[in-house]
């Protein structure tokens, strides 16, 4: 067993509000999912009944583990909870629009085919291919390990290096395989996880040293990155837990944590032109605005005052006395304009007056993911247990420090 962060620990919030995170969070995966389908809708708008539209297959793989955590807490009756699992996987298996076992980014949550003539992906698979891991882990239940089992071996993980030594971003039946590669630090560290423990098409291990880790600083604090967006540090981590394993280049949790400080202490030196952030309000990330999507906080984006709760909010195991502080301050400041059945939303910028009016499954999903882990490690407990996680992690040599 993996011990909880939060065992004795301040997080700064309470865990009444960390509680209804995670409910509402799995609300939002039952409601705003087909019934029939089990795809998860990418967003919904704070009053709005399902219907049938852009799925991401991103949430999907949220919404799988969602079900799993919603079975523990009580949130939802077991034999609801565990139908829905069996419905999604059955029907990825036999009606989800796929190419060598890997989902395009968008489908249609009812139809399953593929819309706007999106890239098959190799990153929103990966974190597909996570929920499904984690239902095979969770639920003794013949079926569910089957499925799981075929849509994992299914994924073929050589074909999607296209004649080189590092994984493509996706591919179309217009271009083929895009031309940018999974080749320095970034989101990749699950990818490459699964890739490598593959039991019907693996990568070489090699592969796990062909990416680049470029180090950078900020203000004294070293850490890996490539002027990507906080995202990037978190969402490997909702499923694999790296406390306290290191490999020949980096602890990718302490990793994680120098970023998210440094991201912190970034917030907190735009404070005297934006005043809502400061010490204890601050994270942005990839998010909506009222000019349309921005990749907050990377190369070409520069902030401009929004907030996105997911940033502090997905950040939760790697500084929770911090990141807990500012959920519970943005309830506080802000209640319902931030607030809605779903938890959360996307973003909203106080100096604008600006609140969205969209949840996204995937902010709600690495919310919820991660106060689990922070409260009871279950969903890294169930992943950590499989045999995949562990033969990735010894064969790229993640070792525990002894």
């Amino acid at each position: 067993m993996f011990t909880p962060l939060l065992q004795g620990q301040d997080t700064g919030a309470n865990d009444r509000l960390l509680d209804e995170i995670e409910r509402r969070a799995c609300t939002y995966f039952f409601e705003q999912a087909d019934p029939d389908t089990g795809l998860v809708l990418d967003r919904a708008g704070l009053h709005t009944p399902y219907t049938g539209g852009a799925c991401s297959i991103a949430a999907t793989g949220f919404g799988l583990s969602a079900m799993c955590v919603a079975d523990q807490r009580g949130y939802l009756d077991r034999a609801v909870a565990q139908e829905r699992v069996l419905r999604t996987l059955r029907f990825l298996k036999d009606g989800a629009a796929s190419e060598h076992g890997f989902f395009y980014h968008f489908l249609h949550s009812q139809t399953g085919k593929r819309i706007w003539r999106c890239e098959v992906s190799s990153v929103d698979t990966t974190w597909l291919m996570c929920g499904v891991l984690h239902c095979r882990a969770y639920w003794e239940d013949a079926e569910i390990r089957s499925l799981a089992t075929e849509l994992i071996n299914r994924v073929d993980w050589t074909w999607m290096m296209s004649g080189v030594n590092t994984l493509a971003h996706g591919w179309t039946p217009e271009v083929e395989f895009l031309p940018y590669h999974w080749d320095s630090y970034s989101e990749l560290l699950a990818m490459y996880l699964l890739a490598i423990s593959s039991e019907t098409h693996p990568i070489p291990k090699s592969s796990w040293d062909a990416w680049k880790r470029p180090l950078v600083d900020f203000e004294g604090i070293f850490y890996i990155d490539s002027a990507t967006p906080i995202f990037v540090h978190q969402y490997s981590h909702a499923w694999f837990d790296f406390r306290g394993r290191t490999d020949r280049y980096a602890d990718y949790f302490h990793n994680s944590q120098r970023a998210t400080e440094a991201h912190r202490r970034y917030c907190i030196q735009l404070s005297s032109r934006y005043p809502a952030y400061g010490p204890d309000m601050w994270g942005v990330t990839a998010s909506d605005s009222p000019r349309g999507y921005r990749v907050w906080g990377s190369t070409g984006s520069p902030v401009d005052g929004t907030l996105v709760p997911c940033a502090a909010g997905g950040s939760l195991v790697f500084l929770p006395g911090p990141c807990g502080t500012v959920l519970e301050n943005m309830m506080r400041a802000y209640g319902s304009k931030v607030w809605s059945k779903y938890g959360f939303v996307d973003a909203f910028n106080p100096q604008t007056g600006w609140y969205s009016q969209w949840v996204l499954g995937i902010d709600l999903g690495i919310m919820l993911l991660m106060a689990e882990n922070a409260r009871t490690a279950s969903v890294w407990d169930a992943v950590m247990s499989t045999r995949e996680a562990k033969y990735a992690m010894s064969a790229v040599g993640l070792k525990l420090r002894t």
